[in-house]
C-alpha cells in the first residue's frame, strides 16, 4: 500500500494514460488488485488513475471472475460517475471492436452480466439488470443489418464468439431465473432456438447442443421444485404469454370433462422437449388421467387386461348403441375415460381391418368377375363406411386442434394421404359405372360404351381408370395395416421396437440417396459399354441393365450375362466395371448400412426408457380430447348429445353468457402476491416465481455446501501433508542419532567431504575422526532445533498425534567447532 500510494504521488493530481505500454501496465496493476482481494489498493487505484471504459470494462470482468460482488458494486459506481449508466451498457456489447482488449484473457464479446450468468453466480446478476444491464438476444445468422455486417467485415472470428458467449449467458440458468417472467416457457424457446442454430451454424454445433440440454435440464429442475398437486397442475395447465401456442390454440382446445388441457405439458411436446415431459412428475399425471376412475387398472395382470380388451373389441356395438342414446350413465362415463376410448378405438380399427381382409379373400374367390367390367361396386367396397367414419373423424381432429396444430404429427399426414387414396380409389370405380350406364345410352358412342363394359382386361388402355383404382386400393391397404403401429407405443417393449424402427426408416432414406447416386453412375456405365453391341439380350437397354444391377446387390443376378466372347475389350471393361460395382454395393454399402441401422437401434435401447415414455405420452395426449369417444364408424350418426352441444352454443353466442371464469386458487406464502384485487399477481406467476425463489436458494445453499467441503477437503489434505513431514522428520532423527553412534570408520558424506577438504588445506590438522564427530554434533544440533519448531506446529494442526521424544541440543567441545568453522571458511 505504501508503494502504491508513493507511486500515486509521483505525479501531479490525476495520473493520465497516453501510451498503450502504460495503459496496460495500469489496467494489470487494478485487476491484480481486485484478484488479491486489496480493497484498499483499488480504492487507491480508482482514486488516483482516471481509467477509462476499456479498464473499467475488464476490471468488472476480473470482480465477476472471482466472485466479489463487494468490487462489483463499486466498480460500477465508478462507471456510472464516468459516463453514465446508459451508455456504458451499450459499450459492453461494442467491445469486440476495440484493439486494445484483444490480449484480455476473457472472450471476446464477454460481458460482465454474460460472465455472471455463465458461472451462474445470481446476487451478481440481480445486481446488474438492477443497474440497467441486458443481454441483447443476437440477430439471425443470415441478418443484413448495418451491425451485423459491420462485425463480420471487422473481425469474423469475434463475431462469431461474441455470438456463442451471448448464448451461453441467455442460456444459463442465472439470467433465466431472474430475468424471465416465466422461466420455464423462455427455456422452451431457447432449446428450441438453439437446436435450429445447431443445423444453420454446424461449426459450433456441439456448443449449441450443449447449450440446448442445459435449458432442458434448467425446466426439468424447475418442474422438480413442485410441493404439491396444486403447483403441479397450475404449471402443467398454463401456457400463457406464447404468442405461437395461442396460434395452435393450446388454451382454447376443450377437453373430456374433469380432464385438465395440459397446455403447457403439450407446449413441450410440440417443443420436442423430452426431459421434461418424461419427468415423474409428469408421467405420474399423465397415467393417473389415463386410467381415471379405474385406479386399479395400472396394477392389474396383462391376462386381465387382454380378457378386458377381448370383451370390448366383441361387445363394441353394443356399448357404442348405450353411449349414443345415454351418454351421461353411468356406462357412458365409463366409455369416455381415456385407456377405454384407446380400447374402443383399437378395436374399431381392428374391424377394419378385418373387413379389408375379408374383402380381399372375396376378390380371390370371385376372381374372374374382379378381371372383368362385370365387377359390383358393392361386393368391395364395405371397408369405405369405415374410410367415411375416418374421414369426419380428422375433420373433427381439425376443427378441435387447427390446422397447424393438426399436421404436426406425422401420423396425421399419412391419414390424409390414406383417406384421400381411398377416396380416389373408390371415385374412379365409380366413374367406370356411371360413364358406361351414359355412353350406352347414346348410340353414336358404342365402342366406347363397349370398351367400359364388355372388353377384357388384355384390351384395357394403360392409364384405364380401373387399373389405376386397384393400384391404389392395394397401396392404400399395405399403409392401413401399417398405420396399427401407431397403438404400439401404449407397450413398452412394443413401443421401443415401433421407434427403432422409424429411426432405421430414416437412416435408409439418407442411404438411399447414395445408393441412388453410385447406382445412376454405373448404370450409365454399364448400359454405355453394351448399347452398340446387339449380341448382349440383357444388357444395352436401361430397363435391362437397371434389373440387372438391381438384382445384383441380392446375389440374384446371372454374371454370364456381362460375358462377350468375340469383344475382348468392351468385355473387359464390363468385367471391370461391374466386379467394382459388386465390391461397392455388396460389400461397402450394404454392410455400412447395417451399421447404421445397428447404430441407430443402439441409440434407441440406450434411451429407451426417455424415448418410450415420450412416445406413449404423445399417445396419451390424443385421447384426452373431447368429441371423439365414439368410434369408427358409428361417429358419422348424428347423436341428440351434438344436437345439444350446437343449440348451445347458438344460445352462447346469441346471449354472449356463461362465460367460464378463472379458478381462484389461494395466494402463496413464499411470494409476494401483490396484495388484493386487480394488484394481486395471478396464480400462476406466483407458482412460477416460487418455484425459482426455491431453485435459486437450493442453488445458493449447493454453493455453500460445496465451498464448506472444498474447504475441508483442504483441511484435511493438509493435516496428512503435516503429518506425513513429521513422520519423516522424526525417521530422519532417529537415523541421525543411530550414525552419530556408529563407528569412525563408517562416515556419512559430510565426512568424506571433511576428508577431502583436509587433504586440500596444508594447515587441516586435526583428528579425521573428531572432525567428523564435530561435524555430526553441530548438524544434529540445528536439526534438533528444527524438528522441535515443526512439533510444535504439529500440535497446534492434529492434537491427537503423540508428542515426540525429544532430546536436548548436544552442546560442541570448545575449541573443537572454531575449528571447524576455520576450516571451512577460506576460498575454494
Amino acid at each position: 500500500m505504501a508503494w502504491v500510494d508513493s507511486l500515486l504521488s509521483l505525479g501531479d493530481g490525476i495520473i493520465r494514460q497516453l501510451e498503450e505500454s502504460e495503459d496496460r501496465l495500469w489496467r494489470e496493476a487494478l485487476n491484480l488488485s481486485i484478484r488479491l482481494g486489496a480493497e484498499d489498493i483499488m480504492t487507491s487505484l480508482l482514486l488516483g488513475v482516471k481509467f477509462d471504459f476499456r479498464q473499467i470494462h475488464e476490471a468488472l470482468l476480473v470482480a465477476v471472475d472471482t466472485n466479489q460482488p463487494q468490487y462489483v458494486k463499486h466498480l460500477l459506481d465508478r462507471l456510472d460517475q464516468e459516463k453514465g449508466n446508459k451508455m456504458d451498457v451499450r459499450s459492453f456489447s461494442m467491445a469486440i471492436f476495440d484493439h486494445s482488449i484483444d490480449d484480455s484473457q476473457f472472450a471476446p464479446g464477454v460481458t460482465p452480466l454474460t460472465l455472471a450468468c455463465q458461472k451462474d453466480l445470481y446476487e451478481i446478476v440481480t445486481m446488474l439488470t438492477q443497474r440497467g444491464h441486458d443481454i441483447p438476444m443476437p440477430h439471425s445468422i443470415s441478418c443484413a443489418c448495418l451491425e451485423c455486417r459491420n462485425g463480420r467485415q471487422y473481425d469474423l472470428l469475434k463475431f462469431s464468439l461474441s455470438r456463442i458467449n451471448t448464448y451461453r449467458g441467455i442460456a444459463s440458468r442465472a439470467y433465466l431465473s431472474i430475468t424471465s417472467e416465466d422461466a420455464m416457457l423462455s427455456a422452451f424457446h431457447h432449446s428450441r432456438e438453439l437446436r435450429k442454430l445447431s443445423k444453420k451454424e454446424p461449426e459450433f454445433k456441439p456448443q449449441y447442443l450443449a447449450l440446448e440440454l442445459l435449458c432442458q435440464e434448467f425446466a426439468v429442475e424447475l418442474l422438480g421444485m413442485c410441493r404439491n398437486q396444486s403447483e403441479v397442475s397450475t404449471i402443467l395447465n398454463s401456457a400463457e404469454g406464447d404468442s405461437e401456442d395461442e396460434e395452435l390454440g393450446l388454451d382454447e382446445q376443450t377437453f373430456e370433462e374433469g380432464i385438465p388441457n395440459l397446455a403447457r405439458l403439450r407446449q413441450a411436446v410440440n417443443y420436442n422437449q423430452k426431459q421434461f415431459v418424461t419427468h415423474p412428475i409428469c408421467q405420474q399425471v399423465l397415467s393417473s388421467i389415463w386410467c381415471g376412475s379405474l385406479s386399479g387398472w395400472r396394477g392389474s395382470r396383462t391376462a386381465w387386461k387382454l380378457l378386458v380388451s377381448l370383451g370390448i373389441f366383441i361387445t363394441m356395438p353394443v356399448l357404442c348403441l348405450v353411449y349414443w342414446i345415454a351418454p351421461k350413465s353411468k356406462l357412458g362415463k365409463l366409455l369416455k375415460v381415456p385407456v377405454i376410448k384407446f380400447l374402443l378405438h383399437s378395436a374399431s380399427y381392428m374391424w377394419f381391418l378385418i373387413t379389408l381382409l375379408t374383402e380381399s379373400i372375396f376378390m380371390e374367390i370371385y376372381r374372374s368377375d374382379f378381371a372383368s367390367r362385370k365387377q359390383n361396386i358393392l361386393h368391395n367396397s364395405l371397408h369405405m363406411i369405415w374410410v367415411a367414419g375416418f374421414f369426419w373423424f380428422e375433420c373433427k381432429e381439425v376443427w378441435l386442434e387447427g390446422l397447424k396444430s393438426y399436421f404436426l404429427d406425422l401420423w396425421n399426414i399419412l391419414d390424409m394421404m390414406v383417406l384421400s387414396m381411398y377416396l380416389a380409389s373408390f371415385t374412379l370405380r365409380i366413374l367406370i359405372v356411371l360413364k358406361g350406364h351414359f355412353l350406352c345410352q347414346d348410340s353414336s358412342t358404342q365402342e366406347l360404351c363397349d370398351y367400359f363394359t364388355n372388353t377384357v382386361r388384355e384390351d384395357w388402355k394403360q392409364e384405364d381408370p380401373q387399373l389405376i383404382a386397384e393400384t391404389l386400393f392395394a397401396v392404400t391397404s399395405m399403409l392401413s395395416f401399417t398405420r396399427l403401429a401407431y397403438i404400439l407405443p401404449a407397450h413398452e417393449s412394443l413401443g421401443t421396437l415401433q421407434i427403432s424402427m422409424g429411426r432405421m426408416i430414416d437412416d435408409m432414406m439418407r442411404f438411399m440417396f447414395i445408393l441412388m447416386i453410385i447406382g445412376t453412375a454405373f448404370l450409365c456405365g454399364i448400359n454405355n459399354i453394351y448399347v452398340p453391341y446387339v449380341v448382349s439380350a440383357h444388357l444395352g437397354r436401361f430397363n435391362e441393365t437397371f434389373n440387372f444391377l438391381f438384382w445384383t446387390m441380392f446375389g440374384m443376378a446371372n454374371q454370364e450375362y456381362v460375358d462377350m466372347h468375340d469383344y475382348a475389350l468392351a468385355e473387359f471393361v464390363g468385367r471391370i466395371f461391374y466386379g467394382i460395382f459388386t465390391l461397392l454395393i455388396v460389400i461397402v454399402l450394404l454392410n455400412m448400412l447395417i451399421a447404421m441401422i445397428s447404430n441407430s437401434f443402439q441409440r434407441i435401447e440406450d434411451d429407451a426408457d426417455v424415448e418410450w415414455k415420450f412416445a406413449r405420452s404423445k399417445l396419451y395426449l390424443s385421447y384426452f380430447r373431447e368429441g371423439l369417444t365414439m368410434p369408427v364408424p358409428f361417429n358419422i350418426i348424428p347423436s341428440p348429445k351434438a344436437l345439444f352441444y350446437v343449440l348451445r352454443r347458438i344460445f352462447q353466442k346469441i346471449c354472449c353468457c356463461c362465460k367460464k371464469k378463472a379458478p381462484e386458487y389461494p395466494p402463496i406464502t413464499s411470494v409476494n402476491s401483490g396484495g388484493q384485487g386487480e394488484g394481486r399477481v395471478p396464480y400462476r406467476l406466483q407458482v412460477t416465481k416460487a418455484l425459482v425463489h426455491r431453485y435459486i436458494e437450493a442453488a445458493r445453499r449447493e454453493f455453500e455446501e460445496s465451498k464448506r467441503k472444498d474447504v475441508g477437503n483442504r483441511i484435511t489434505e493438509l493435516n496428512k501433508v503435516v503429518g506425513r513431514l513429521h513422520t519423516e522428520m522424526k525417521d530422519f532423527h532417529q537415523k541421525l542419532q543411530w550414525r552419530r553412534k556408529s563407528e569412525p570408520d563408517q562416515a556419512n558424506i559430510l565426512g568424506k567431504y571433511i576428508m577431502g577438504a583436509r587433504n586440500n588445506f596444508r594447515d587441516f590438522d586435526r583428528n579425521e575422526a573428531m572432525g567428523c564427530e564435530n561435524t555430526s554434533l553441530h548438524i544434529s544440533t540445528q536439526l534438533t532445533e528444527e524438528e522441535d519448531e515443526e512439533e510444535k506446529k504439529g500440535e497446534i494442526v492434529s492434537e491427537e498425534r503423540e508428542e515426540p521424544e525429544s532430546e536436548g541440543p548436544v552442546e560442541p567441545v570448545p575449541g573443537e567447532e572454531t575449528a571447524f568453522e576455520t576450516a571451512s571458511t577460506p576460498d575454494v
